[in-house]
Formats: structure tokens, C-alpha cells, sequence
């Protein structure tokens, strides 16, 4: 019945390891002042008659520090991948000089970075919210084992351990937060 209750634990923490990459998966698209090729890679272009993502019809790089790069693997998807960039509403406007697509990211300003910060702390309070769901799946999990004849005391600890990973997954989200509102808000 042990085994049992450990592969629970395991699904768990698998869970809430989901929830942290998806809080840095989606604060990497938080534009922060910085050209950062994660800003446009998913973006989804119609290429070739399907819909797909920027990264797998064109070449994604950063020139410097305020400018990313989009060189398309056939030029005759330049309008479309130029329509698609105005289409995402990600607030930069492209330039097509016939060759590459240029997008030079403006810098943020005040008011813009207190938004991604409110923005980048809902994404948090997501993430808190998974975590909360995945430890109260566990939980259930185990007071069922429980009824099942597992041990009573040892399912009281196995609780307490939930209780204490999900602390500290939630540590992780706060300091993930802290990096990103330290990076938004730095001119």
C-alpha cells in the first residue's frame, strides 16, 4: 500500500513542477525593456495554408540588446510573418526591409513596468493557484488511502510532507516573482 502513496507523491510533485515551468514559460513573454527572442517565437503565423509557430518558419535572433532579428527561411512568408507580428499585439511595430523583419524594442516606461508587474503577479497567483490544487488532489489521495486501510499516522505524516512541499514551492514562486520584478523594473 506504501508504494501506493509514494507514486501519489510523485504525481504531486510532478504537478507542481508544472505549475513553476509554466510560471516561467509564461513570464518569459513579459517584454521587459530587453529584446528577448521568447517575446515572438510562438507567435502563430499562416504559413503554407495551416497556422504554426513563428519558430518553425523563421529565424529567430537578437542583434543587440534592443533588437530582434526575424529572418524567414522562405522570403515569401515576410508579409505573412509581418502581419502576424501586428496581429499579436505584442506593441512593437515591424520593420521589412525585404530581407529580415526587425523589431526594435522600445524602452518600457514607468507606468508600462508597474502593468507587467501587476501582469507577472497574476501569473504568480496562477501558479499559486495550481499548486494549492495539486497538494489538495494529494491530500484527498491520501486521507482515501486512509479509508483503505493505510495507517493512519503514517498518512498524517505523509500530509505534513505535502504541506511542507508545497511551502516550498511556493518559495520558488516568490523568488521567481522577485527576479522578474527585479528585471521589469530596471531602466
Amino acid at each position: 500500500m506504501e508504494v501506493n502513496i509514494d507514486e501519489i507523491l510523485k504525481e504531486g510533485k510532478k504537478n507542481m513542477d508544472k505549475a513553476i515551468d509554466h510560471l516561467k514559460f509564461e513570464l518569459s513573454h513579459i517584454r521587459t525593456g530587453k529584446a528577448s527572442a521568447e517575446m515572438v517565437t510562438d507567435i502563430m503565423v499562416d504559413a503554407y495554408g495551416s497556422t504554426t509557430a513563428l519558430k518553425n518558419v523563421a529565424n529567430v535572433s537578437i542583434v543587440d540588446a534592443r533588437t530582434i532579428s526575424i529572418q524567414p527561411w522562405d522570403k515569401s512568408q515576410l508579409k505573412t510573418i509581418e502581419h502576424a507580428l501586428f496581429a499579436s499585439n505584442i506593441g512593437i511595430t515591424p520593420m521589412n526591409d525585404g530581407e529580415f523583419i526587425r523589431l526594435t524594442v522600445p524602452p518600457l516606461t514607468e507606468e508600462r513596468r508597474k502593468l507587467l508587474v501587476k501582469q507577472s503577479k497574476q501569473f504568480g497567483e496562477s501558479a499559486r493557484i495550481s499548486l494549492r490544487s495539486a497538494r489538495h488532489k494529494v491530500i484527498e489521495s491520501i486521507k482515501k488511502a486512509v479509508k483503505d486501510g493505510f495507517a493512519e499516522d503514517l498518512g498524517k505524516l505523509k500530509e505534513k510532507d505535502v504541506d511542507e512541499q508545497v511551502r516550498n514551492f511556493e518559495k520558488v514562486v516568490e523568488e521567481v516573482l522577485k527576479v522578474k520584478e527585479k528585471e521589469i523594473m530596471t531602466v
